[in-house]
């Protein structure tokens, strides 16, 4: 959890929908995000994810806030009631959803924010050494494209 961390990383981990250990959410880089993220560092790890990465996610861990609740993206039907309105009918299908989170597409905030951030497994093999930086051996930091192979653990 957050419970013992400084008050600003906890607010932007709040901010970032990162409130439970094991979570995982898409943001667009920019300058903004990339500072929060640099002073979070030590909290997540972070890269690049692949177009395979992206679909099994949404495909097997992706839920939609529809009115307030967590609904499995199981049919189109679903994305299509809960982004048609969001994104003037650009995303109505879940294959809409993968290609707007993986080339950050003119409606990536609404589909990002509608996505529930997605509750990730621990890692098979555990994790190496958390107090330590993705470069330095540890685990924390950005993997760049290497995300793909922490999230298929």
């Amino acid at each position: 959890g957050i419970n013992d961390v400084a008050p600003k990383p906890r607010k932007i981990l709040q901010l970032l929908r990162l409130r439970q250990l094991h979570t995982g959410v898409f943001v667009r880089l920019n300058k903004a995000t990339l500072n929060m993220l640099k002073k979070v560092e030590a909290f997540v790890a972070w890269g690049y994810p692949s177009l395979s990465t992206v679909r099994s996610l949404v495909y097997k861990r992706g839920y939609l806030s529809v009115k307030g609740n967590r609904i499995p993206i199981s049919e189109n039907a679903v994305v299509e009631e809960a982004l048609e309105k969001k994104t003037k009918g650009a995303v109505m299908c879940s294959e809409d959803v993968v290609n707007q989170l993986l080339t950050s597409g003119e409606h990536f905030s609404q589909v990002a924010h509608t996505l529930w951030p997605f509750k990730l497994s621990t890692p098979n093999g555990g994790i190496k050494y958390k107090n330590s930086h993705f470069v330095e051996g540890g685990d924390y930091g950005n993997r760049e494209t290497l995300i793909n192979a922490l999230l298929a653990r």
